[in-house]
């Protein structure tokens, strides 16, 4: 299975590619901006695909069977970067993936992301980005799942999370490392291959009765 992971030099892309290049059956490979990034990738057992989600996507998902979106633009960017990277970026792989026939697509996105208007103003722009970019994928005729995780620590793996369709995330936070896994999960396992929203959250012994 050929598994395209955007935003591999990410945190948790890195994390994604790192696991999943443990099964022998599946081929992975990380899209990067800079060639500098390649060898990264392939340390970590990917394939490195050179392409920018502000350009053209399309060549680098030929090929591919499944596509994971784990990019973002970072907390240090302002809005137009956001827009760039987590709404159009998104939007633009999805249309890219539906083009070449790849039915599954794996959304990395953020808890809030379905009512960005309840959100403080600092980051709302942010939910607002994903929310679009989760409504288009939505929307595509895809087999998605819409991973919407609470605050992300760089904590080390609990190994246990509550998913729900929807959670308490007052003072949450869940490791990139559990996230990463949920995402991995979600473009293997067929019980995930549905067309639904998914929310990932903190571990469920922490959950509030």
């Amino acid at each position: 299975m050929n598994i395209l992971i955007a935003g591999a030099h990410g945190t948790t892309g890195k994390k994604i590619i790192e696991e999943l290049s443990k099964n022998r059956q599946m081929n992975i490979y990380g899209m990067i901006r800079k060639e500098e990034q390649a060898q990264t990738i392939k340390e970590l057992g990917g394939h490195p695909i050179l392409a920018d989600l502000e350009g053209n996507v399309d060549k680098a998902v030929d090929n591919m069977e499944a596509i994971i979106f784990a990019a973002g633009s970072g907390p240090k960017t302002g809005p137009d970067k956001t827009t760039a990277v987590d709404k159009n970026g998104a939007i633009k792989l999805v249309d890219a993936a539906k083009k070449k026939g790849i039915e599954r697509f794996v959304m990395l996105s953020s808890v809030g992301s379905d009512n960005p208007e309840q959100a403080q103003e600092e980051m709302r722009h942010y939910l607002e980005a994903k929310h679009d970019a989760d409504e288009h994928l939505k929307a595509s005729g895809l087999t998605y799942t819409i991973v919407r995780p609470v605050a992300l620590t760089n904590e080390p793996a609990i190994g246990k999370i509550f998913a729900d369709e929807k959670v308490d995330h007052t003072d949450k936070s869940i490791p990139i490392a559990d996230v990463a896994a949920v995402l991995d999960q979600s473009v293997t396992e067929e019980k995930t291959s549905i067309k639904h929203s998914r929310y990932s959250a903190a571990p469920s012994q922490s959950r509030r009765p």
